[in-house]
């Protein structure tokens, strides 16, 4: 339900943030009603909120919510609204808060390598700091330029390097998280801002780790740091068919060599899209049919040991090396691709402007090749009903040095002019399928964006079983009016049952 907020709400959101931060036009709501995921553009209005407000502290945050509370409005915080997944979407009008103020750097603790930074700030402007102290802080996403430490939090995020150095949840060592009533708590790994273990009570840092801003906002957080790495070596080679390459990025993430930050394969679909509509891609030959990149961070005389292990590695399983130029050309340009102009192609070949929807899961490495097949028959499926879709391919990044299991995603562009009911329908139902072959393929629906678009959130209780009620249970208790984002995660459900 939207809400329509009056007068007096208005006044005091000022009174409490100052008038230039509470946002009423048409533009400063419309550029914070979606994320890059592909969007439902032909009923934009049902996904408006009704204002926007900029605190600068948690204590602004906290009166927000508790004011939201006191009159059941709704409330969706949003960070770098870089998010694939819609938790920054509103979906019952309301309150966004933009928590990019919330940017400071608070303290850099040398002797602890920890630092304490407001949830407004990203890891690329943090790490031009911390570069000067000889310092990194290692969580690398492909938004990395763009996403916010807030919204890591929020999705549990997966980082590029996250074999080498963790991801979002063992990187962020604890944070400030206001509640829907405004209560101010502190979680984290132990009882303090900078201890790594305890085993003092419930372990609740995970618990406000992706819950997507249902249960409530973090504004603060501390945050391990790492010696920044003395050397790169990111290893291109090119295939000519997926089952060598899935070989070897398998036998590479096994290898067990200490610098391995990560690696990611590319299966022939996104080749094909790669060589045809990426302009930063160098063009390979048509005989390659798979690519495997390899990355390693450390000191530069055991970076260089292991990168020799890893070519033999590679060579030995039918790798052809792309050269130095090639390979840190495209590792460099990781992050790029995140922001790479979109355009996809209709069955005739002809190019039109195209969003981009990423589907993943996480995957064992033995049920790759399994679910590769299957993703890509559903994807066929949907080219075959509508010019409004495109397959942009596959692509799988090991999750820990172990290579278990790996953060796998297929891509798909999707003309947003052209979708109607009809084929926004469709595309659900591909995603509801997608997630039906995770789940029976013994994965989980998502490794780093979250499972909350319609489609994949209908298999959520299906993944979680009892848990799932335990799940609605916390919703309920620690938000008791359902203020934060809802509609999200199917938790309406909460509130259904105690009624």
């Amino acid at each position: 339900m939207t809400v329509l907020l009056g007068d007096p709400v208005l006044e005091e959101l000022r009174q409490i943030l100052g008038p230039e931060h509470v946002l009423t036009g048409k533009a400063d709501r419309l550029n914070r009603a979606r994320v890059p995921a592909p969007f439902p553009v032909h009923r934009w209005a049902e996904r408006m909120p009704d204002l926007v407000v900029l605190p600068a502290s948690t204590e602004e945050v906290a009166e927000v919510l508790r004011l939201a509370n006191s009159l059941r409005i709704p409330v969706v915080p949003r960070d770098g609204g870089t998010g694939l997944t819609d938790g920054a979407v509103p979906l019952r009008g309301g309150i966004v808060v933009d928590v990019k103020r919330i940017n400071q750097i608070k303290e850099i603790d040398l002797d602890n390598r920890t630092c304490t930074v407001g949830t407004g700030i990203n890891a690329l402007k943090l790490n031009e700091v911390i570069a000067r102290h000889g310092l990194i802080y290692p969580d690398d996403p492909a938004s990395y330029p763009c996403s916010l430490v807030g919204g890591r939090i929020g999705t549990s995020g997966w980082s590029l390097i996250g074999s080498r150095y963790g991801h979002t949840r063992d990187l962020v060592l604890s944070f400030d998280h206001v509640l829907p009533t405004g209560r101010v708590i502190h979680v984290g790994d132990g009882i303090g801002r900078k201890i790594t273990k305890s085993s003092s009570g419930y372990q609740l840092k995970h618990l406000f780790m992706g819950h997507q801003g249902t249960l409530g906002i973090a504004t603060e957080a501390t945050l391990k740091l790492f010696p920044k790495p003395e050397a790169e070596l990111s290893p291109f080679w090119a295939f000519e068919d997926y089952d060598s390459a899935y070989r070897a990025v398998g036998a590479l993430a096994r290898a067990g060599v200490a610098t391995f930050a990560g690696a990611v394969l590319f299966d022939e679909w996104k080749v094909d899209y790669l060589r045809r509509d990426d302009e930063a891609y160098i063009p390979q030959p048509s005989s390659v049919k798979a690519l495997v990149c390899a990355a390693m961070y450390g000191y530069e005389d055991e970076v260089r040991a292991g990168g020799r292990r890893l070519l033999r590695i590679a060579r030995s399983l039918g790798a052809r090396y792309l050269g130095d130029e090639i390979s840190e050309g495209d590792w460099a340009a990781r992050h790029d691709r995140y922001a790479t102009p979109l355009h996809g192609r209709t069955r005739s070949g002809q190019v039109v402007p195209m969003s981009w929807h990423c589907e993943d899961a996480s995957i064992n490495y033995t049920n790759l090749p399994a679910v590769r097949l299957a993703w890509h028959e559903i994807a066929d499926r949907l080219r075959r009903e509508s010019d409004v879709f495109d397959d942009w391919g596959m692509f799988a990044y090991t999750n820990g040095a172990t290579g278990a299991d790996y953060l796998t995603e297929i891509d798909i562009g999707i003309w947003e002019q052209r979708l109607d009911d009809a084929a926004w329908e469709a595309w659900v139902r591909a995603k509801r399928d997608l997630a039906a072959v995770t789940l029976a393929h013994g994965g989980s629906i998502s490794a780093c964006h979250g499972s909350c678009r319609e489609g994949e959130v209908d298999l959520v209780p299906v993944e979680l079983g009892g848990g799932y009620d335990v799940m609605l249970d916390i919703k309920r208790a620690i938000d008791p009016n359902n203020i934060m984002n809802p509609g999200k995660y199917l938790l309406d459900q909460a509130y259904a049952e105690k009624s």
